[in-house]
């Protein structure tokens, strides 16, 4: 895996986009501002517009210092045998970060959520990136499914992993199909629904399949 500067120029590029969003409207934006909306797309809550700066931070930011400084931290390199993908993951990740944040920022600003089935849709989407990218992610304790099983064995990683993937993959075209087409209410059901089953089924396939690995080794 090739971490060149002009790579890491493009992704700090990317999230400072919603810090400088948030300087650019922090005049027009009144003391309080919408914080939380509730499963009809409407404000439930308001707080502080000092707090909106937890958003940039807590999305693209911190998502981009993962990214950054898990490779260092993987003892084993694991992370660096997925080459270029890894790079590819961050981009990807990073650039949905920074695109939700802006949204968020938005729809404060704007006092409304215009297009409220856009995050559930935008979720769906990072999960099917996700998705796509679970199949070649290698065995460490940062990113992917992280079970006791997972990471006592690559093999139940690997199998588990690429189960993961296709349950993620599918399950988020189902939510952005679903942000689409239907209304936002629905669109909050199928996205908690399909979470569910996308975090659980892998849980336990892990389980499984460690104690099947088990069970032929004694």
């Amino acid at each position: 895996m090739k971490t060149t500067l002009r790579n890491e120029l493009w992704l700090v590029a990317i999230v400072a986009i919603p810090f400088i969003y948030l300087i650019v409207i922090w005049n027009a934006l009144p003391e309080n501002v919408p914080v939380h909306w509730n499963l009809e797309g409407e404000i439930d809550r308001y707080g502080s517009r000092a707090t909106l700066w937890m958003i940039p931070i807590l999305l693209p930011l911190l998502t981009y210092l993962t990214f950054l400084f898990a490779p260092l931290m993987d003892k084993k390199g694991h992370l660096g045998k997925m080459g270029a993908n890894y790079n590819r993951l961050k981009f990807s990740v990073v650039l949905f970060t920074a695109v939700l944040a802006s949204y968020i920022l938005f729809a404060a600003r704007e006092q409304t959520m215009s297009l409220p089935s856009m995050i559930p849709g935008l979720i769906g989407l990072l999960f099917a990136v996700l998705g796509n990218y679970f199949p070649v992610l290698k065995q460490n304790i940062y990113i992917g499914i992280k079970t006791p099983w997972t990471l006592k064995s690559e093999m139940v990683w690997d199998k588990t992993h690429r189960l993961a993937g296709r349950y993620w993959f599918f399950g988020g075209l189902i939510i952005v199909v679903s942000s689409l087409f239907l209304d936002h209410s629905m669109t909050v059901t199928v996205l908690l629904v399909v979470t569910t089953v996308i975090a659980i089924v892998p849980i336990v396939y892990s389980y499984i399949s460690y104690k099947k690995t088990v069970d032929k080794i004694e």
